[in-house]
């Protein structure tokens, strides 16, 4: 009975095995738990996968939108996340830890400085340098889970992004010339070009009025320099004769004739053939990077004539020195000399500059000694006393002016633009002294002064009659400079390319009054028994007079060659000629 019922038993465990009917059917109940937890996984991995995605495209529009932003980063990006339906956004502050929860996103936004020029791509974004032009974004996040929370770890999702946004603005610094003496300004462009400048007060008046295209002049350069296919910085990289920038000034569409005849003249009449390092003329920064013939969006990019040409000439001139010999064309002067020793402005800044926030520019460190004789009208002073000669031994010192681009905000868009440039004149000395001749070039050492002979007199003493006594003197004054001014321009100056002035302070009188009214003076008579005191109270009056007879051509000479340089004696004239907030923009 019991090996009947085994048999029977093996008989159908054999009839089982060999049955393969709904087989699918038990396989597919055994590995549906595994299949369904599969789809779970993968469910809720492309889900993680489009959040990330989803995640990453809105970090990248806050970051936008913060570089926009620049002075309220954590609001911009805090309305961006929110409006975009980012479930509580949370800013962690510098040192802080917050830990990303469901429905709690965790952001941190860094204000800093991008600097695309360098090389190492990481080190681009300096968070905290200022001043700000960039905003680095990093979000966490817990994704949202369908299926698979109880079989993985729940994941942080982590995105980051960086925008910057470059506002940029042309604007340079200088002294504008407001009356002009052409005899002053055609001597000393002809000193400091070579040749025979000749100009009427009409062709410099048409150079003061004038304003070039920078960009379009760079491109009569590189014409003429047979440069093809390069950017505006390649041509700046070369080097041009004063000949060259005056007829691609000449060339630059929309010039008025007279200017363009003043710079055709000057190009035909120059006759240095010293090559200008361009870059030194101008900087264009970031716009240097497009090629020739093409324009940035929004932004003017426009100089003065008279300001380009002058800055010109004093890069033409080799030597950095130049002499004008002006003999008796001034009023009152019997003869007038100039030397004049102009210095490398720091770290090489150009007059003119196309840039960002931070950007500087500045004038040239300036030396100038007029020697002039003054005729003195009637010698005779009484009491025995002639008066022969009186000479001005004038020497002014004035240091670079500079004018810094601290700012550009459009609060509400383009029309509500407006640049901040902090801009302070050069400090400038003055002495009626004598100066070492010697070192009169070199700007690393300063000046010294001696007294120097003011006038000569002759003196009658009952019979004897004193042809030569040498009456010395000297005097001193210095306009100094503490703190910058910030000038404000708007949409509206920079349309009309409006100049502002900083003033140092308030020049109540002439430069050369201050000095003559501080004037001392000495006589050497010993061993003549001669009463000094009593010579001096008469020969001193008559001495300031005779100088400030003068004072006013002398401030001309001195206000038109000084402008002619580009520089002010206690003022600096700042202009903004174009502008653009620009646009943010994702960089890493």
């Amino acid at each position: 009975m019991l090996l009947r019922a085994c048999t029977e038993i093996g008989r159908l465990a054999r009839s089982i095995l060999a049955d393969r009917r709904a087989n699918f059917t038990v396989m597919a109940a055994l590995s549906a738990p595994v299949a369904l937890a599969l789809a779970a996984v993968a469910i809720d991995e492309a889900s993680i996968y489009a959040e990330r995605r989803e995640a990453q495209a809105m970090v990248d529009l806050a970051a936008i939108t913060a570089a926009s932003n620049i002075t309220n980063v954590d609001t911009a990006v805090v309305t961006t996340l929110t409006d975009n339906g980012m479930p509580g956004v949370v800013v962690q502050g510098s040192g802080q830890t917050i830990a990303p929860a469901v429905g709690k996103t965790v952001v941190t936004v860094t204000p800093g400085r991008y600097a695309a020029s360098t090389a190492n791509v990481s080190q681009r974004f300096q968070a905290g340098v200022t001043p700000y032009n960039a905003v680095h974004v990093t979000l966490k996040k817990i994704p949202a889970r369908y299926f698979a929370s109880s079989l993985i770890p729940s994941p942080v999702i982590g995105t980051e992004a960086t925008a910057s946004m470059t506002p940029q603005a042309t604007f340079s610094v200088g002294s504008r010339l407001l009356s002009v003496n052409g005899g002053i300004l055609n001597a000393l462009l002809s000193g400091l070009l070579g040749g025979n400048i000749s100009l009427s007060v009409m062709d410099y008046n048409g150079l003061i009025a004038a304003d070039v295209s920078v960009l379009s002049f760079i491109d009569g350069l590189a014409t003429q320099l047979s440069l093809t296919g390069v950017t505006y910085s390649d041509v700046l990289a070369s080097k041009a004769t004063v000949g060259q920038i005056a007829t691609a000034m000449a060339n630059v569409p929309g010039l008025g004739n007279t200017a363009k005849v003043a710079l055709q003249s000057i190009a035909s009449k120059s006759t240095s053939t010293f090559k200008i390092p361009l870059n030194k003329l101008v900087d264009l920064g970031s716009v240097g990077s497009l090629a020739l013939g093409q324009r940035p969006a929004g932004l003017g990019v426009d100089a003065s004539a008279m300001g380009m040409l002058t800055a010109a000439a004093v890069l033409a001139n080799g030597t950095n020195q130049a002499q004008v010999n002006l003999g008796a064309t001034v009023p009152g002067l019997l003869s007038t000399a100039l030397n004049i020793a102009i210095g490398e402005p720091m770290q090489s800044s150009p007059w003119l500059a196309v840039d960002g926030i931070g950007t500087v520019v500045r004038t040239a460190q300036t030396r100038i000694k007029l020697v002039a004789t003054v005729g003195v009208g009637t010698p005779s002073l009484g009491g025995g006393i002639s008066l022969l000669a009186v000479n001005l031994p004038l020497n002014v010192e004035v240091a670079y002016a500079e004018a810094k681009l601290t700012d550009i905000t459009c609060p509400t868009g383009p029309s509500s633009i407006k640049v901040s440039i902090a801009a302070h004149p050069g400090i400038a000395s003055l002495h009626l002294a004598n100066s070492n001749s010697s070192g009169f070039g070199d700007f690393s050492q300063p000046q010294t002064f001696t007294d120097a002979e003011i006038a000569d007199v002759s003196l009658k003493l009952l019979l004897i009659n004193i042809p030569l006594i040498q009456v010395m003197g000297s005097a001193a004054t210095a306009i100094t400079n503490n703190s910058p001014t910030t000038l404000t321009f708007d949409a509206t100056d920079i349309a009309n390319k409006t100049i502002k002035t900083v003033s140092t302070r308030n020049i109540s009188q002439s430069l050369t009054t201050s000095l003559v009214s501080n004037l001392s003076l000495s006589v050497n008579a010993l061993g003549l028994g001669i009463d000094v005191t009593a010579l001096l109270g008469t020969v001193k009056p008559a001495v300031v007079a005779v100088l400030n007879g003068v004072t006013a051509p002398v401030d001309d000479l001195l206000y038109n060659v000084l402008s002619a340089l580009g520089v002010g004696v206690g003022q600096a004239d700042v202009r903004v000629t174009g502008a653009t907030c620009g646009r943010s923009v994702l960089v890493q």
